[in-house]
């Protein structure tokens, strides 16, 4: 085997559109690849020095919502962005954004999941950042993404994995066996 030394790859890494408020009220979102599962419902998100940041230093709640493969250009370029450089950058997106029902932040409804989180803790935090801890107060899955037994079909919404090595996004989608089952065949 080659070894490559330390790098952040971990795989997969989910596309998360973080939303929240600016001062002002108006919605924006980032994107961020660092984050997953803390606990059963909790997510962990490292964060960077970002409007973002300080849209969560204001108030504690933000929305989470996974970008797929309709929404990728405008994910890619919430990421690359800043609302402090662009005044427009929400606009740009094409984004429809209404206000959560559980939390102060906003909904972009064009995303087939969103999480809708608050803030527990921050651990590490610093002028760079630090990692945030959340709870899941909601979670919203649009109607056409559910499958015949009333829960969110996972293939239906086309999520996209960012690839860290090669700077790539990867189309997310194929059932390839059944969890806490296929295992039991060597038991």
């Amino acid at each position: 085997m080659k070894s490559f030394g330390p790098k952040s790859w971990m795989l997969p890494q989910p596309v998360l559109i973080i939303g929240t408020y600016n001062a002002d009220g108006t919605p924006n979102a980032m994107n961020a690849a660092w984050g997953g599962q803390w606990d059963a419902h909790e997510i962990v998100i490292s964060m960077g020095a970002h409007t973002t940041t300080d849209n969560l230093n204001r108030c504690g709640d933000f929305t989470i919502a996974f970008a797929t493969q309709s929404t990728m250009v405008a994910s890619d370029f919430v990421g690359i962005v800043s609302a402090n450089d662009d005044s427009e950058k929400m606009q740009k997106t094409g984004w429809t954004a209404t206000k959560s029902a559980h939390v102060n932040a906003p909904v972009f409804t064009d995303f087939p999941m969103t999480l809708e989180c608050r803030i527990l803790r921050k651990i590490d935090e610093d002028k760079e950042g630090c990692y945030i801890v959340a709870e899941i107060v909601n979670i919203l899955v649009d109607e056409t993404c559910l499958s015949d037994d009333g829960k969110p079909d996972v293939q239906q919404m086309q999520l996209i994995s960012y690839n860290p090595i090669n700077h790539t996004y990867i189309s997310l989608g194929h059932i390839v066996g059944h969890a806490f089952a296929d295992g039991k065949q060597l038991k």
